[in-house]
């Protein structure tokens, strides 16, 4: 389809998601999506395989039928967090904080805000990271993300402008993106970066899900560089209308040796602890990509 026929759609969906009664929209989305779930053999192949290394201890070989469940409650929650971000923008900043009722770690934000050198919260595509933005910008910390750049640009400006609604402040995946992350940390504030996939193709080896795969680099090479605490989160939609945002300690970021060394060393603990929060909801893991090499 043309760019300028994409902007309209996206444009006319996300509005008509606002507009619809609550939770009529997230059954409309959870069914819709399950529906083309089961004819994208595509994504659907990949998505059974990525669960399929979720699921169970490293060396277990999950049941087809217990796999297929997932895929199945995957798709459908999949399509619960597109409605839930449609509406999200015109939701109330109480109604948001009245619904996230549920926080477990959000101290180790806190704790890190004080400190002043800045926070990288390293997330996985699980949940909504969009509710957990827009929770913890109520708390006194807007978060800035980046974005990968979407075509046509006018797209991307208006994905750009929906979550900045939510309180997210939203950079492009782009050569001047390093610059104002690190500006950003330098100035005591908080990052956020979507991390269980390597979009750029130059991360690091670790591993993952017992399969060797590559990681972005970002988050630990900047909290080497900054001296910024390094935390993992992740924000999960349920129960009902409701989310529950999760932070995890402190990852120690310090150097040990060769920048290279020390920047694959602590994004394999980022690694295990993203297996950690998929972990607690693998349904909620909205990853459509290849994600691993060897299933």
């Amino acid at each position: 389809m043309s760019g300028k026929f994409r902007v309209a759609l996206f444009k006319t969906l996300g509005g008509a998601a606002e507009l619809l009664p609550e939770r009529f929209d997230v059954t409309l989305g959870r069914y819709l999506a399950s529906l083309y779930g089961r004819r994208l053999s595509g994504a659907r192949q990949n998505l059974r395989e990525n669960l399929r290394h979720a699921l169970g201890p490293v060396g277990s070989v999950p049941s087809d039928q217990f796999v297929e469940r997932f895929v199945n409650r995957a798709f459908a929650s999949y399509g619960q967090y597109w409605a839930e971000g449609a509406k999200l923008p015109s939701l109330s900043k109480a109604v948001v904080a009245d619904r996230c009722i549920f926080s477990e770690g959000v101290e180790h934000l806190e704790d890190s805000k004080a400190r002043g050198k800045g926070t990288i919260l390293a997330i996985p595509h699980v949940g909504s990271w969009e509710w957990g933005g827009s929770y913890v910008e109520q708390l006194g910390m807007p978060m800035t993300a980046v974005a990968e750049e979407l075509d046509p640009p006018a797209l991307f400006r208006w994905f750009k402008k929906k979550r900045e609604a939510m309180g997210i402040l939203i950079e492009p995946l782009n050569d001047q993106a390093s610059g104002v992350l690190l500006r950003t940390l330098r100035a005591g504030e908080l990052i956020g970066l979507l991390c269980d996939r390597d979009l750029q193709g130059n991360g690091v080896e670790v591993e993952f899900f017992g399969e060797r795969v590559t990681m972005p680099a970002g988050p630990a090479t900047l909290a080497l560089r900054t001296g910024a605490t390094l935390l993992a989160g992740a924000a999960y939609a349920g129960p009902g209308s409701d989310h529950f945002v999760v932070v995890t300690p402190p990852i120690e970021a310090v150097r040990l040796g060769r920048l290279r060394d020390d920047v694959t060393r602590i994004t394999q603990v980022i690694a295990h602890e993203l297996e950690g929060l998929i972990r607690r909801a693998p349904e909620q893991w909205h990853v459509l990509q290849p994600r691993f090499t060897n299933p």
